[in-house]
């Protein structure tokens, strides 16, 4: 699976309007390979290129949500617009129906975070698991809006953002408790 072209990559390029920077193939099968293991029904928040990436036909793909603001997407029988900025307009239908939520905001701030963070909650049954992207900088601040997140050893590449992202998680990762070999070790 990591080897192979992501077809999602391949038909759907990234949108400077909507701050859309994909995680490279690899990274994707990771975080896909990750989910398969740690998973059974996932929110994925503004998180498209994962949730297009489930395996079709799989009980995983046909229990994910997408929420996302970009209209692209509004097809899919499992999409839901989603507005960060009204964490609370999720149908009630999808109040604590979640295991997993991936969450990837198009902005890095505490002000978008806190709105992330609410919907995830929302989502959410008692003792979900949280897979997070953000930068190592927000460490702290993760940790304090989403309790016991915490930074993996496993990095995520996106090619075309001009920092590097953390992948934080609330729970013991299966697939990505290892270094990332896209991502150069700090020095």
């Amino acid at each position: 699976m990591i080897n192979k072209p992501n077809g999602f990559l391949q038909r759907h390029p990234e949108k400077a309007e909507h701050n859309q920077y994909w995680y490279s193939a690899h990274t994707i099968g990771k975080i896909v390979e990750e989910l398969t293991a740690s998973a059974t029904r996932i929110a994925c928040l503004s998180t498209p290129s994962i949730y297009f990436s489930l395996p079709r036909g799989s009980q995983l793909r046909s229990d994910a949500w997408l929420f996302d603001l970009d209209e692209q997407w509004a097809s899919d029988p499992h999409f839901v617009r989603y507005d960060f900025n009204v964490p609370e307009d999720i149908p009630t239908q999808l109040l604590g129906a979640f295991d997993c939520v991936v969450i990837d905001p198009p902005f890095i701030t505490r002000e978008v975070w806190d709105k992330y963070a609410q919907a995830a909650k929302l989502l959410l049954q008692s003792g979900g698991k949280v897979l997070a992207t953000t930068v190592a900088e927000n460490a702290a601040m993760l940790a304090e809006l989403l309790p016991d997140v915490r930074p993996t050893p496993f990095r995520p590449s996106i090619p075309h953002l001009i920092y590097q992202y953390n992948l934080f998680t609330n729970f013991p990762p299966a697939v990505l408790c290892h270094p990332n070999p896209e991502i150069p070790p700090d020095d």
